[in-house]
């Protein structure tokens, strides 16, 4: 096999880890874990972030990032949630941003933000996240936010 075939290949099979990896971590983040599934959700969080990181774009980077934001957020790890999420959120905030990632963008701020003890900015991000959420045109975006939107405390 040449060597282009051969990263053709390459680029194909991380572009499918970094896919599945990406769609079973947020599976798990959306609903009530049991047993070692914590530990899954943050295998695959990374998983998928380190896949992105050699076939993704800086878009599907930050995705990844938001991701890994939102899980450590939901394991209640603060520091690295609050990372995370600033990063994620500046990137988003910065650009032409869809209204369901950047509500998106919102609620997993405020989550990380409230992990992190981050009381103020946390009830402002949770009021943005909530009117962002309104926001969203598209009813099937905004059923795919709402699952992760709802389980961010209100303040």
């Amino acid at each position: 096999m040449n060597q282009v075939a051969e990263e053709s290949e390459t680029h194909h099979w991380h572009k499918k880890f970094a896919i599945a990896a990406n769609n079973r971590a947020w599976e798990l983040a959306e609903k009530m874990r049991l047993g070692d599934d914590d530990q899954e959700m943050l295998a695959a969080a990374y998983a998928a972030a380190w896949h992105w990181r050699v076939v993704g774009t800086e878009l599907h980077h930050m995705r990844a990032a938001m991701l890994l934001a939102q899980v450590h957020a939901l394991l209640g790890h603060g520091p690295s949630a609050w990372q995370f999420a600033q990063e994620v959120h500046r990137y988003f905030l910065s650009q032409h941003t869809a209204d369901w990632e950047l509500a998106f963008s919102h609620a997993i701020y405020a989550h990380a933000a409230c992990i992190a003890g981050q009381r103020d900015i946390y009830i402002q991000a949770y009021a943005q996240a909530q009117a962002a959420f309104l926001a969203i045109a598209d009813a099937e975006d905004k059923a795919i936010v709402e699952k992760t939107f709802r389980l961010v405390p209100a303040p």
